[in-house]
């Protein structure tokens, strides 16, 4: 036997790929889907909280002291308020605000991102 014959071809086999057929929505279907919405931006904004738990955690001394609690309005605006023990508060702050408007600065980000508004004060 010659090394060709030894070495067989892969047979290639195309079968035809079913294709999805686009699904038609009605204004029922539109109706149902503005839950979902609202319940997107809870998630969203349990993120946002948990992102501010987040680092405050890994800044203060004392991390089973960090609280954030969140407050919406009629308005939508999310407001989170970082409570952290007397001791760390400067730490959280940061020289001239520097760490505070960063975890703004992040808030803004998500908040853009989910259409909504956030607010974060440290109590």
């Amino acid at each position: 036997m010659s090394e060709s014959e030894e070495q067989e071809e892969p047979q290639i086999t195309s079968e035809p790929e079913e294709q999805e057929e686009p699904q038609f929505t009605s204004e029922s279907d539109e109706q149902e889907e503005e839950p979902k919405i609202k319940r997107g931006l809870d998630a969203q904004g349990e993120s946002m909280k948990e992102l501010i738990e987040y680092i405050a955690k890994s800044i203060v001394d004392e991390p089973d002291e960090v609280k954030v609690d969140d407050e919406t309005d009629e308005e939508g605006l999310l407001t989170l308020k970082l409570q952290v023990a007397d001791e760390d508060k400067g730490r959280v702050i940061g020289k001239q605000g520097r760490i505070a408007e960063a975890m703004r600065a992040l808030l803004r980000v998500k908040a853009a991102k989910a259409s909504a508004r956030v607010r974060l004060e440290i109590v």
